[in-house]
């Protein structure tokens, strides 16, 4: 295609065929849609949460990520077959606790997010590629 056409092209708005498709991520992509009674567990963000513990108090972090309250469990068996993970911080400190809910180390945060947001700008590029 020579430049008169390409111009051409461009100011009667036909540039559309020209143009890579644009990666956007839903707006929702930060957080992940929560389901009644499952087995599997599911991410509930992206991104870790940072949160200040304190000494002596018991916590109970959700391992399954279908609790509202994340990153504690909120109670409701929404995956009966996934226990939350107690723990109890021997002082006060503020930690990043896991919320993609594949760390190595729960509840705390391993960097194991990177792989999840990976794999899901992955399925969205294939998937923008298959339209």
């Amino acid at each position: 295609m020579n430049a008169g056409c390409f111009i051409a092209a461009l100011r009667r708005g036909c540039l559309q065929t020209f143009r890579r498709p644009q990666l956007i991520l839903p707006a929702s992509s930060s957080t992940v849609q929560h389901r009644p009674q499952s087995t599997e567990v599911i991410a509930a963000a992206r991104l870790p949460c940072r949160v200040k513990l304190k000494a002596g108090k018991r916590y109970a972090w959700c391992a399954c990520g279908h609790s509202k309250k994340q990153p504690f469990c909120d109670g409701a068996p929404k995956a009966p077959s996934i226990e939350p993970l107690r723990f109890t911080p021997e002082k006060d400190r503020t930690v990043f606790l896991c919320a993609c809910k594949q760390t190595k180390n729960g509840p705390y945060c391993d960097g194991s997010h990177f792989k999840v947001i990976f794999r899901d700008v992955v399925n969205y590029v294939k998937g923008a590629f298959k339209k």
